[in-house]
Formats: C-alpha cells, sequence, structure tokens
C-alpha cells in the first residue's frame, strides 16, 4: 500500500498592523483558527499603524488575510491573483474582495446603551476630517441617538498620519464647541487618541469628567485607554472572531475557490467600562440614592422593597421614577448590575460557574445561566472563552495567578 501523500503546509500573509490591541488580536484569531483546522505557514512582521502593509519583493504563498486601506494597496493585491480577504473598515473602491469587520450600527448601539444605562440623555461625537471610515462610525453614532430621541452634534479635528488627530489640534476651539452642548453629555470618539484629545480639551475648559462629560472610545486598546487620565472606556470590538473568520473563509476559497459572501459585520463585544464614563448623570436625588444604594448591595440577596425602604419611597414611586429616567424597573437594574458583576468575575477570575453566580448575587447557578443566556445570547462559559482569548496574555487570570509575590527576587 502506498503512504498517504503530506499534506501541503499553506503560506498564508497577515497584512495586518502590530502596534495595536485590534490587531495583535486579529492575528491571534488567525493563528487560532490555524492551529485548529491544519498547520498553515504564517508570514506576518511587526508593523506600525501608518506602516505600508505590502509583501517582500518574489513572495509567494497560497493567500492573504489584510487591512486593505488604499486603492493602490487592493490594486497591488489583485495582480497577485490569490486569493485575499480584506479585515478593514475603510470603504475601498477597488478592494472586491470578502470583507469580514466590526458592525458600526452595533457598536453605536452598545455605546448608547452604555451612555444611557448611567442617565445620559444628551450624546455627541468627536470625529476626523476627510476620513470615509470615521464617518461612517459618526453616522451609525447619530443615527443610533436621534432612535433615542436625542440630536448629535459632532466636531470634526485634522487628522494626521492617518485615523490620529493632529498634535497641534486647537484644544481651545474644541473647549468651545463643548461649552456649546447641554450637560451631561456623552462622547463617543473615533479611537483612543480622539479620546485622549477630548480629554485634555475638557479638563482645559473646565469640565468634570465622567460627571459633565463621559467619554468612551470606539475602539479599545488596552494600553493607550489605561493610561489616560482618567483612564478611557472604550469598545471592545471581537478582533478575535474578525481574524478565525478571515481565516475560515480564506480556507474556503484556497479549497474550494468559491467565493463566500462578499461582507461579514462581527458585533462588538461590550464597554470595558473605565473612569471616564464611570458615572450617573442624575439629577433626582431619590433615584440617585437608589442607584447608590444598588450598587453597593446588588451581589446582597436585595429585593425591591428593600430599596424603597431605604429612600422612603413607596415602590410604586419608585418604580415610577426608575422607568421615567432610566426607562426600567428596579428589579431589572438589580438584576443588570449582578449581571455585570457576574461578567467581571467571568472575565477576572478562575472560579467556577456556581461561585460566579453566588458571588455576583443571583438566587442559583440554574438561573443564572438561563438570566446570562438570555441577555448575553451565550452560556457563561463560553463568554469566559471568549474573553479568556482577547486578553493579553500577561493579564489572564491563570498567568496573574502564577506570577511570583512581590518579595520574590527574580534574576
Amino acid at each position: 500500500m502506498k503512504p498517504c501523500p503530506a499534506k501541503k503546509t499553506k503560506t498564508v500573509a497577515i497584512l495586518v498592523e502590530t502596534s495595536t490591541s485590534w490587531g495583535r488580536r486579529i492575528i491571534q484569531g488567525i493563528s487560532q483558527y490555524a492551529k485548529e483546522h491544519g498547520a498553515w505557514h504564517l508570514f506576518v512582521e511587526p508593523r506600525g499603524m501608518e506602516e505600508r502593509l505590502q509583501l517582500p519583493p518574489q513572495w509567494q504563498g497560497d493567500g492573504i488575510i489584510a487591512r486593505i486601506n488604499s486603492d493602490e494597496m487592493a490594486a497591488r493585491m489583485d495582480l497577485l491573483n490569490i486569493p485575499v480577504v480584506n479585515i478593514s473598515g475603510i470603504h475601498i473602491p477597488k478592494a472586491k474582495f470578502p470583507k469580514i469587520t466590526t458592525d458600526d450600527n452595533m457598536r453605536a448601539s452598545l455605546a448608547i446603551e452604555h451612555f444611557t444605562e448611567r442617565g445620559f440623555r444628551h450624546f455627541a461625537y468627536f470625529s476626523l476630517r476627510g476620513l470615509s471610515y470615521v464617518a461612517a462610525q459618526r453616522d451609525a453614532f447619530v443615527q443610533a441617538a436621534r432612535k433615542f430621541g436625542s440630536e448629535c452634534p459632532s466636531f470634526e479635528a485634522k487628522p494626521q498620519h492617518g485615523a490620529e488627530p493632529a498634535w497641534n489640534t486647537d484644544i481651545k476651539k474644541i473647549g468651545r464647541w463643548l461649552k456649546t452642548l447641554p450637560l451631561p453629555t456623552g462622547i463617543l470618539t473615533w479611537n483612543a487618541g480622539c479620546g485622549r484629545t477630548i480629554i485634555h480639551a475638557a479638563k482645559e475648559a473646565g469640565f468634570l469628567i465622567p460627571e459633565d462629560i463621559a467619554i468612551i472610545s470606539g475602539t479599545d486598546d488596552d494600553l493607550f485607554c489605561d493610561s489616560t487620565q482618567p483612564p478611557l472606556s472604550a469598545v471592545l470590538v471581537d478582533a478575535v472572531s474578525i481574524g478565525f473568520q478571515a481565516a475560515q473563509t480564506l480556507d474556503q476559497r484556497m479549497r474550494s475557490g468559491k467565493k463566500p459572501p462578499s461582507l461579514q459585520l462581527v458585533p462588538p463585544l461590550r464597554v470595558v467600562l473605565r473612569q471616564s464614563s464611570d458615572s450617573l448623570a442624575i439629577h433626582d436625588m431619590g433615584l440617585a440614592k437608589s442607584m447608590t444604594f444598588i450598587r453597593s448591595h446588588a451581589t446582597e440577596p436585595i429585593q425591591v422593597d428593600h430599596v424603597s425602604g431605604f429612600v422612603g419611597l413607596s415602590r410604586r414611586a419608585l418604580e415610577r421614577k426608575f422607568h421615567y429616567f432610566l426607562g426600567r424597573s428596579p428589579a431589572e437594574e438589580i438584576r443588570r448590575i449582578r449581571l455585570e458583576k457576574a461578567k467581571e468575575l467571568l472575565q477576572d477570575t478562575v472560579i467556577d460557574i456556581p461561585n460566579v453566580a453566588r458571588n455576583a448575587g443571583f438566587s442559583s447557578p440554574e438561573y443564572f445561566a438561563y438570566y446570562f443566556k438570555s441577555q448575553m445570547k451565550i452560556t457563561p462559559l463560553q463568554f469566559r472563552k471568549k474573553s479568556f482569548l482577547q486578553q493579553p496574555t500577561s493579564k489572564r487570570p491563570e498567568a496573574t495567578a502564577q506570577r511570583p509575590h512581590s518579595n520574590s527576587i527574580v534574576g
């Protein structure tokens, strides 16, 4: 019997910047698919955000996954005559390749939901002039705000080196724009660089963050978002899934030659809460007192009657306030806070699911599993796995657990 011929290893190029959390998570998703579905030889090099993404001369391979950012790059990819998958959010007319990217409408809805859960009723967007992909995110946010019944003014700053605000952006001019907004206002920005600019301008103009101006970056870059003062909340896009789906799509094309759907939109995961938006924009004292009590005691076996008793309101009066200001009941708010605590425990610890339920305040693991899936559309275990993949290795719970104690000597 003749031995089976060795399976040819596919060579795949990844043309994505490695200097951002987004780019590194994309590569992580591609690598995960390659490990699970047959070894690929991955060609990937360290790249900055604005470096030219191109292949070495005479490179030969079977497929490419790329952030295609220009007509010129699209034309170069087309000349290679091999399968290409595009993961860029930029609309490039000449890029006719299958495309997997983040759903801007879902990102906008997530940001509006985050603001409204904290009592904000006014919204604005900090944009970059002349960039169509930034305008697409802005337009989605404006539409989401209008569905909520609010107008959404925007400010356009001059970009520098692509999608970053210029170093000499007029901070005082931005401050004057901020003074035209009704307070408190929730602002979505294109990225962490834009968020940092708004924080600077708001401080210079005398605004409190997040009490007057709450800020969310449209994309989470943990290094830059953590390093701002205050730390910047951000939408965590599902870059690992984008990378995984891009690899899956490329694999299908390399195997069969069939062209997959031209556009696949991946919803973002959540808003990573940091200090820049961690506020309750509520001016009704009874409601503010209720929310403080719920935040402090939600993981305990409290009920709505405990809340109404604490603030000195009848249950009916308390429920009217909640529905009027927040659009939900006190019981729904208690469950929402418990859900957020459970998500935090699933992401940041390795304790088992029954103890996650108990520590988050749910009455039983069974009810927790039912409620979690009804809200998140995945099970707690699936959420933990997905969140684990999104975290930098150094921040994963088991990595933290293995670090030496602070008094250890490390050579």
